[in-house]
């Protein structure tokens, strides 16, 4: 399918939250020039869409802004648990970048690619000897070791290999990164890495095994972080731990991985990371340091996922059943829900809704993906719905969970079933976290480039369901 041609589309309002995404002038919603309730129906609902020029243009932004301030030895690594499929890891390899990941299947989704193995920096915080063995099997460059136990598991399994594995170590520097307590890790409590105070002790137990080469350190201090400051926190510690490691041990780190976590908006009052705020302060910071100190300058890592592809996709649904609960909730329900994004029911993420078509007043859908029927064979008039528009309805989804709710005070037109919404900057941990909860098939993901649309991954069946079963 090609793009829509139509001229002078005008850009949407929300177009800061989800670059690439217009209205034309006759309220049909635009997706990097594809008309979105078209894709609907050539490649059915749930849909996810990915803009791969979107993709692109934040590994750009990203590796672009980190080497003008943190050196030109500094390394992307994109984490594939915001999206792992084939066609990502080829992307963010033809753009230059490393790639991160934390489990048996993501490294064989890379590979599986042709990714460059070593390039990818393998995580996790309970990694099984599998796993490990699995990891060098392939070649990783680095595994970032999160217990002295584990440096021990990795050491016998590189011997056994006859390999010396590179290792970074994760360190917890103790600090409330302000954000989602589900998704901070940073912080003194955390079930990921090594506590600050107990650097030294690690650091000498990696540097007396055998098979391994320590050669830095790594921390992650959360997600959805815009404020360069708890960034700077966390160097600011882990600086003081390099000093000290290199006076009580003689370690000199030749990598710093500062992770990821840098955040994007899903509503309009949300703020996205600026890489070049962020990364300007912390060289700043680094190169003070390794003046002062006399410090080798480290190469730094960061492991951007979210910031790569979230605002680079949007999911598509059809509107089904629509009612009005005796409290005076209007549900919109459609054919997907917390099964393709689950991340509303784990912890309240919000995201912002549009109709795929629009009156140009933005009163009312004027197109249905099927035959319209009118309203009174839609909407019993005993429900009294609005007249206009929806303007503050949720939309749930079809799974049998009262949790299961993708945007509770959503902001629509008066739609109809049949009629397609569009969830925006869903990109990341949708797909990623999908399931087949009542055994529903996951969606497709359709990649949007040079005025193509091309399937990237397969809608699943309901034989793919069950296709294990025994």
């Amino acid at each position: 399918m090609k793009r829509n041609n139509k001229m002078q589309t005008t850009t949407f309002i929300d177009n800061f939250i989800t670059p690439r995404l217009t209205r034309s002038p006759d309220g049909r919603l635009l997706f990097d020039g594809f008309d979105c309730e078209q894709l609907a129906r050539q490649y059915g609902t749930p849909l996810y869409l990915m803009s791969e020029d979107t993709v692109r243009a934040n590994c750009r932004r990203h590796l672009n802004a980190l080497r003008r301030y943190l050196g030109a030895d500094a390394v992307a690594a994109y984490a594939g648990k915001a999206l792992s499929c084939r066609q990502i890891y080829r992307i963010i390899a033809d753009e230059g970048m490393y790639a991160d990941a934390v489990s048996s299947g993501e490294l064989y989704t890379a590979y599986a690619s042709g990714f460059d193995m070593s390039h990818i920096i393998f995580h996790g915080n309970n990694k099984t000897p599998a796993d490990i063995a699995y990891a060098q099997k392939l070649g990783v460059g680095l595994i970032v070791a999160d217990s002295s136990y584990e440096v021990a598991m990795i050491s016998r399994s590189a011997a056994s290999a006859g390999i010396v594995q590179p290792i970074l170590l994760r360190l917890t520097p103790g600090i409330d990164a302000h954000t989602h307590q589900k998704i901070s890790t940073g912080q003194a409590d955390s079930k990921f890495g090594i506590p600050i105070d107990r650097a030294p002790e690690a650091v000498a137990h990696a540097l007396s095994m055998p098979g391994v080469r320590l050669d830095g350190i790594h921390c992650h201090i959360g997600s959805q972080i815009s404020d360069p400051k708890p960034f700077c926190d966390a160097l600011e510690i882990l600086l003081d731990a390099l000093s000290g490691l290199q006076s009580d041990t003689g370690f000199t780190a030749r990598i710093i991985n500062l992770g990821g976590g840098f955040g994007v908006r899903y509503v309009d009052s949300d703020t996205a990371a600026n890489p070049d705020t962020i990364f300007s302060a912390l060289g700043s910071m680094l190169d003070d340091f390794c003046r002062t100190r006399r410090y080798p300058h480290p190469a730094v890592i960061t492991e951007p996922g979210r910031s790569i592809v979230a605002d680079a996709g949007i999911t598509l649904y059809t509107v089904g059943n629509i009612k009005q609960s005796g409290a005076g909730t209007t549900y919109v329900s459609v054919d997907g829900g917390m099964a393709d994004n689950p991340r509303y029911a784990l912890y309240c993420a919000p995201y912002t809704a549009l109709a795929a078509v629009e009156s140009p007043g933005g009163s009312a859908t004027i197109s249905h993906t099927s035959a319209p029927l009118s309203d009174e064979d839609y909407l019993p008039t005993e429900f009294n719905l609005p007249d206009t528009a929806f303007n503050d309805c949720a939309i749930v989804g079809r799974c049998c969970e009262s949790g299961d709710i993708l945007v509770p005070h959503a902001h629509l037109p008066r739609v109809c079933p049949g009629d397609i919404i569009a969830v925006l900057n869903t990109g990341a941990y949708n797909y990623s976290m999908a399931s087949n909860y009542n055994r529903l098939p996951r969606p497709p993901i359709v990649m949007l480039h040079n005025g193509k649309a091309y399937v990237a991954v397969r809608r699943e069946t309901p034989e793919d369901v069950a296709a294990l079963d025994c």
